[in-house]
C-alpha cells in the first residue's frame, strides 16, 4: 500500500474508474478532407493500478463486422505531472506511441508525434464534458504542426 499520498494529477482519470456504454463515431477517411462518419458501439471496463498512479481499461466492440478488442494503459508521473497513455488493439497488436499530456479545467489534453499511412502528424486526445455518469473523447490529428486539426473519432461514454 502507497504509504505517502498521491501527489497532485494523479486522481485525474478516477472518473473513468468502472463499466461503461460508448458511442462510437470515427471517419470513414482520415486526412483526405472526408466527412462522412461512420457509427458503433463499444463497452469499457476501467480500473485502476500502480496504487492509484496509473488505470487500465478494455475496449470491445463490433466494427467493420469484425471483433475488435483493445486496451489503454494510463501512467502518471508524478515528477512532470504528466500522463502517459499507451493504446493498443487486435487489429494491428502494436502499441501505439504515447500521448502525454494533463488536465486543466476539467479538460484534458494529450499530444503525440505519429504518422498516419506514412503521413506525418501531431495526434491530440481531448477528454472533456466530464461528469460522474458521462464523459467525452476525441481524436484529432495534424499536419500542421496544429495550427488546423481533423477530428476523426469521437466517444460519448455512458456509465452502465
Amino acid at each position: 500500500m502507497r504509504p505517502d499520498p498521491l501527489p497532485p494529477g494523479a486522481r485525474d482519470f478516477d472518473f473513468l474508474i468502472g463499466e461503461w456504454k460508448i458511442r462510437n463515431r470515427r471517419l470513414t477517411e482520415r486526412l483526405v478532407g472526408a466527412d462522412t462518419w461512420e457509427t458503433f458501439d463499444a463497452t469499457l471496463s476501467v480500473r485502476p493500478i500502480l496504487e492509484g498512479l496509473g488505470n487500465v481499461d478494455e475496449f470491445k466492440a463490433d466494427w467493420k463486422g469484425k471483433r475488435v478488442e483493445a486496451l489503454t494503459l494510463r501512467v502518471f508521473n508524478p515528477q512532470t505531472e504528466e500522463w502517459s497513455l499507451y493504446w493498443v488493439d487486435s487489429l494491428t497488436a502494436v502499441v501505439q506511441p504515447p500521448v502525454v499530456g494533463r488536465f486543466r479545467d476539467g479538460r484534458g489534453e494529450f499530444f503525440a508525434r505519429d504518422n498516419h499511412q506514412g503521413t506525418p502528424l501531431l495526434a491530440r486526445f481531448v477528454w472533456s464534458d466530464i461528469t460522474e455518469d458521462s464523459a467525452r473523447w476525441e481524436q484529432a490529428f495534424s499536419t500542421d504542426e496544429g495550427e488546423t486539426w481533423e477530428t476523426n473519432w469521437i466517444m460519448e461514454f455512458a456509465r452502465v
